[in-house]
């Protein structure tokens, strides 16, 4: 029988491909997402009551940050999030003198409704393998890389056995900084981290150009925690016509300026239907003039009215967002099957993109 080794002749480097369920520990209060310990990881602390605000700063491999929010929920902050981010890895960075098209990626920080993993295709896919570090790394669909509170539930599908989130306040506050600061982003995540600039493979650790964070609806824990832990460079919050969610969206704007987050601009979401038949638009959720008179009185823009098309919401359903296709299909009555016409959601996002890499460019 061979003599056991002793304890310092263990290997101390688990294998480099690992996922998450195959490696996660116990849960607890401190580490609510069951990542394996270690000492590279040095994320912020969540203050005490009477230390003071911590500083924010930035999220590692992320070059700049950009936030959709809304206050209510049922707004399309999600869906938005997710064409945005297409978008914006569809189109160059106007300080970019490369050819290249921009890394992107969407984080996923609704963690009672985690939405991204059927938006972006990515439902179903596994969970996320693990860094040598214990680093989680992305899911990557559609040119986007993408992190969730949902790809951590497991794989189950059942509609009679869904995995619910039930945590109170503590736990969710410590799984956003989890989900904020435990993501590798780099394009190779295995790569070694360098420990000088000698080491350091810019290839291998090309950080992402621009992170969305499809936040949760409200201004609770996780807005608060984000906006307290990481420097953000710039916030969007959706809205729809209707006063009573422009009433929320406020408080979502207020809330961005109480914490020093520069606010870009107001989505206006459902803003009009586009008859098939005419081409006529037709505002079905009423005119967006207290929007307009609101936007007007605070010095905000605009930044984009996406149209409300039945293909939007089946993208979503499909995994395959609308902002990919460059034509849709027709409903035009008499037209003939197949017939393509221009996709105008495709042309808003776009455009919203565009404004947003202004935005961030100032």
């Amino acid at each position: 029988m061979l003599p056991l080794l002793p304890r310092t002749a263990l290997p101390l480097a688990a294998p480099s491909r690992r996922t998450f369920t195959s490696t996660s520990t116990c849960r607890s209060h401190e580490n609510p997402l069951g990542l394996p310990r270690n000492n590279q990881r040095i994320p912020p602390t969540i203050p005490r009551r009477g230390t003071g605000p911590p500083q924010p700063r930035r999220i590692p491999n992320v070059k700049q940050i950009v936030c959709v929010s809304s206050g209510k929920g049922g707004v399309g902050k999600s869906t938005i999030s997710a064409n945005l981010a297409v978008a914006l890895s569809l189109t160059r960075q106007p300080s970019s003198s490369s050819g290249t098209k921009p890394r992107v990626g969407l984080l996923d920080l609704d963690i009672f409704g985690p939405s991204v993993p059927k938006l972006m295709g990515l439902e179903g896919m596994g969970e996320p393998e693990l860094t040598s570090y214990g680093g989680l790394i992305p899911l990557k669909n559609h040119g986007v890389s993408c992190m969730s509170m949902g790809f951590l539930l497991g794989n189950n599908t059942s509609e009679d056995e869904e995995r619910v989130v039930a945590w109170r306040g503590m736990m969710v506050m410590k799984a956003t900084q989890q989900l904020l600061f435990d993501v590798d982003w780099r394009l190779n995540p295995h790569a070694p981290i360098p420990s000088s600039p000698e080491e350091l493979d810019e290839k291998s650790n090309t950080p992402l150009d621009v992170l969305v964070i499809d936040m949760p609806p409200g201004t609770g824990d996780v807005a608060l925690s984000l906006a307290q832990l990481v420097k953000v460079d710039t916030a969007v919050v959706v809205t729809t016509p209707q006063e009573v969610a422009l009433l929320d969206a406020k408080k979502g704007v207020s809330m961005f300026r109480k914490t020093n987050v520069p606010v870009a601009g107001l989505v206006l979401n459902m803003s009009h239907f586009i008859s098939p038949d005419t081409g006529k638009a037709f505002e079905l959720f009423g005119k967006a003039t207290a929007v307009e008179r609101y936007a007007e009185k605070q010095g905000l823009e605009v930044l984009a009215r996406i149209p409300l098309q039945p293909q939007l919401s089946e993208g979503g359903d499909q995994g395959i967002p609308a902002t990919l296709r460059e034509t849709l299909p027709t409903f035009e009555s008499g037209a003939v099957e197949g017939e393509q016409q221009p996709n105008h959601i495709r042309a808003a996002f776009l455009d919203l993109a565009s404004e947003v890499w202004s935005r961030l460019g100032q």
